[in-house]
């Protein structure tokens, strides 16, 4: 007779997901501030733990970059660092109401070509049975302070939930709205094994440009679906492989790098720079995997040859640059192309380069494969 048989690490999640919020856990009613009625009580995210920064030396509570970057990264660089893409935070609840409450950085809320719940929105999911994250609600931003009840009438229960920060605008201070007498506590930590994050460092693509919710990116698309933490150090306009830049992400303790910065270089800047790039992150880390991913297609380049002509010089400078780099015994480096990255009916971007979110969900689906092989690489590779 077959009998089903429980790893210790299935029985440990098991019990993890059943196990009640313990007292530490639970954020202190007594530190959130009342609405005008006292009916909710709104709680400040910080004590929950903010998921996706890599430093917590920071000049403003909610940057990318650890302050000492100031001076150090390019001023493009260090300005778009403010935009709190990629910053997410997971909490328990039984609340039957969620709120929320949010200060923005910047008076614009919108691009011409990106929804303004993208750029300065906030993005509910929450955790199903299966363990499996669902969305549930979006913020929708109307001024530069924002307060909204993003669902209502939820049946009562504990659940799991994950709060995402707006893409392209910055955040001066974010608020969780709970009914009075409800409970707010910290999510269960990952294990082990899924607790060290994915750095991404690219582009506008990478930053979300033009997601419709700042879930919808692809670096938190496989943040879920991968249930590891995401640091997003995507920077519009400025993915350009800085070897100063090198030098930060060399500071983190990730699962993976994943560079993508092409749709920002020409060839020429692709063979001068990655290779300092990989060097500047191998002084610190070794061993750990680094992917190098190809420009995505542009969706006109059928057409447009200039726009052919530089996805092709692109790639070419930085497959060079790879197979050089495997040649001189780096056996932790990893490549993926950009032609799988978006569908070839052109459907999926707003502009020919920034994916919708049909395209990034194609990305998501490129990456995920690549990505999943290399978390599960548990030692170095033999060269």
């Amino acid at each position: 007779m077959n009998r089903l048989r429980f790893t210790p690490v299935v029985i440990l999640l098991f019990f993890a997901h059943l196990r009640p919020a313990l007292a530490a856990d639970i954020i202190d009613p007594a530190t959130a501030k009342p609405s005008e009625d006292g009916a909710i009580l709104f709680y400040d995210i910080r004590p929950l733990g903010v998921e996706g920064q890599g430093w917590t030396e920071t000049k403003a509570p909610y940057d990318r970059l650890p302050a000492k970057a100031q001076g150090v990264a390019r001023a493009p660089v260090w300005n778009l660092a403010h935009d709190s893409a990629g910053l997410c935070v997971r909490f328990e609840s039984d609340a039957t109401t969620i709120a929320a409450r949010w200060t923005l950085t910047k008076a614009n809320l919108a691009l011409p070509h990106m929804a303004a719940t993208g750029v300065s929105g906030l993005d509910l999911y929450v955790k199903m049975d299966d363990g499996r994250w669902h969305w549930l609600a979006v913020g929708k931003p109307t001024a530069q302070a924002n307060s909204v009840t993003l669902v209502s009438n939820i049946p009562a229960g504990k659940r799991e939930y994950l709060l995402y920060l707006p893409l392209y605008n910055g955040v001066t201070s974010v608020e969780i709205g709970i009914p009075n007498g409800a409970m707010l506590a910290k999510a269960v930590p990952r294990p082990a094994e899924r607790a060290k994050p994915i750095v991404f460092y690219g582009t506008s693509i990478t930053q979300g440009g033009c997601a419709s919710r700042p879930g919808m990116c692809h670096p938190a698309i496989l943040g879920r679906r991968l249930d590891r933490p995401v640091i997003n150090l995507g920077f519009s306009g400025n993915g350009t492989m800085d070897v100063e830049i090198g030098a930060m992400l060399a500071e983190l303790d990730p699962a993976v790098y994943v560079i993508d910065c092409l749709p920002n270089m020409d060839a020429k800047t692709v063979a001068e720079r990655t290779a300092p790039l990989v060097a500047a992150i191998r002084k610190s880390r070794p061993t750990t995997p680094i992917l190098l991913v190809e420009d995505r297609t542009y969706a006109d380049a059928f057409l447009i040859e200039s726009k052919g002509r530089k996805n092709a010089q692109s790639r070419a400078a930085l497959r060079k640059a790879y197979d050089a780099l495997v040649a001189a015994g780096d056996a932790n480096l990893a490549y993926l192309p950009g032609g799988q990255l978006l569908a070839v009916d052109g459907e999926d971007t707003v502009d020919s380069s920034h994916p919708t979110d049909l395209g990034f969900v194609h990305q998501s689906d490129a990456f995920e494969p690549v990505l999943e092989r290399l978390l599960h690489v548990a030692a170095p590779r033999a060269r």
